[in-house]
């Protein structure tokens, strides 16, 4: 039988229990957001997130659909644009902040992921929107009622 959850429990979570802890390098994170599989990447120097790159920092920097460039002269030029140049500041976090500070901060600038450091300031991983929906899911599921077992009727 799995276990009882409470809200209560999920209060006082700290981020280190649902953030994601994949670290990716520069051309990690090119390749895994131009396929779109994550919309956020913690960019780390020496094991410290110094800025983070999002699907729409990359979308920023390409060409606008409308644009009357082909595939042929796009790829050239989107080349020599380094990740660097389309990267944001990272507003960081520790791991041991609690999980409702933590979606605070995200909503008051709007921001759709926090990279998480330990005590050294080193990047242990990520925090974003997706982990807070899954979060939102477990919580809902406690809200759910819970169905009686159903009784054969013995009348």
């Amino acid at each position: 039988m799995p276990p009882r959850y409470t809200p209560g429990m999920f209060y006082r979570r700290r981020v280190a229990e649902i953030m994601s802890r994949e670290i990716l390098t520069l051309p990690d994170a090119r390749r895994l957001l131009e396929r779109a599989a994550n919309r956020h990447a913690p960019v780390p120097r020496e094991d410290v997130a110094v800025a983070v790159l999002s699907h729409r920092d990359l979308l920023a920097a390409s060409f606008p659909l409308f644009a009357d460039v082909s595939p042929q002269e796009e790829r050239p030029a989107l080349s020599r644009i380094s990740v660097g140049e389309v990267m944001h500041q990272a507003l960081i976090i520790p791991l041991q902040t609690p999980v409702p500070e933590a979606a605070q901060i995200m909503l008051q600038p709007k921001l759709g992921c926090l990279p998480v450091t330990d005590g050294e300031g080193r990047l242990l991983g990520i925090i974003t929107e997706a982990d807070f929906a899954r979060l939102a899911v477990r919580l809902l599921e406690l809200l759910q009622p819970r169905r009686e077992p159903s009784r054969p009727d013995l009348r």
